[in-house]
């Protein structure tokens, strides 16, 4: 019989996320639908579907945008020749990135304007990877394990740097960039380190939680990174873990012989998911759920500027 099973907190919705979503909402108040967004504003499918139904349309490219529509730019952010793409087609640009994202992109195009070759340590072909690689692109090199480093050569020592992708493990970014700066002594640092608070604290609280419990749940897309890292995590501090989209994707032999579990969720997870595989525990008569809260988060980002204004009512 499963004895306990723990709710981590932080789990779920950061604010960046919370952002990207409120975006999309207060544009389709102000501006009634469609409102168009470039590739999916979190990675969530959930999410996606409800905004569709409220009136988004979810498109790859701006190819597929009308001329003088609103288009959103998802949270991962975009590369300038986005940008570009957009104002010669006449849109209406509203910019849902994370302002932690944000962050990278103006670190990148200042070590650039110093004429450093950067190495972003992120994953090939996330969509958060690829607008910042769009940010310098003849001046940035993607690393995404140490044996990369072993691929690269004459650079100058005194003029490189280094970035991160936002949602990557901690520990094992924490790796490469040791590696990195082992390497290259005197390699440039940004300012602050580039892993968002959000993906920490939920990485820290699976590592804090991990020796109590047989079983560690994560509730996430396949495509979120950081839910895929918080599997990791768990895996890597001596317990079973998988990554689930809703609890129908549970498998009953991953719970038999349990007596103790967790659940988290990655930072675009809606909280009814994880009610949802709260409640398989539930009816299989775990004997108690306790919240196991590591840190409060209060993190709140304001919104774009042209959306902190009330929608006009329609005449009645």
């Amino acid at each position: 019989m499963i004895e306990t099973l723990y709710l981590i907190k932080p789990r779920g919705f950061c604010a960046g996320v919370v952002r990207a979503i409120d975006i999309v909402e207060r544009a389709l108040a102000l501006y009634g639908a469609p409102v168009y967004v470039r590739k999916e504003i979190v990675h969530n499918p959930i999410v996606v579907n409800d905004l569709r139904d409220k009136g988004a349309v979810f498109v790859e490219t701006l190819a597929e945008v009308p001329a003088d529509s609103v288009v959103i730019f998802s949270a991962h952010g975009v590369a300038p020749d986005v940008y570009e793409d957009a104002a010669v087609r006449g849109l209406n640009v509203i910019d849902a990135t994370c302002p932690l994202v944000t962050k990278v992109h103006i670190e990148a195009r200042r070590f650039a304007a110093e004429g450093r070759t950067i190495f972003l340590i992120g994953h090939e072909g996330h969509d958060e990877v690829i607008g910042t690689m769009g940010e310098a692109p003849d001046k940035m090199i993607l690393i995404e394990n140490v044996d990369d480093l072993d691929r690269i050569s004459d650079l100058d020592p005194a003029n490189v740097a280094f970035l991160t992708q936002t949602t990557l493990s901690v520990d094992d970014t924490r790796e490469v960039i040791d590696a990195v700066r082992t390497r290259y002594p005197v390699i440039k640092a940004p300012a602050k380190d580039d892993i968002c608070y959000a993906t920490q604290n939920r990485q820290e609280a699976v590592k804090a939680l991990a020796p109590r419990v047989d079983l560690v749940l994560v509730v996430g897309a396949a495509n979120s990174s950081n839910s895929l890292r918080l599997v990791e995590v768990a895996k890597q501090n001596g317990v079973s873990a998988h990554r689930i989209d809703r609890a129908s994707e549970i498998r009953p032999e991953w719970l038999d012989g349990i007596r103790s579990a967790a659940i988290t969720a990655g930072a675009s997870t809606p909280e009814r998911l994880v009610e949802e595989v709260a409640d398989v525990f539930r009816a299989r008569g775990v004997a108690r759920v306790e919240q196991f809260e590591m840190v409060r988060e209060n993190v709140v980002f304001p919104l774009p500027r042209e959306l902190d204004v009330e929608p006009v009512a329609e005449p009645t």
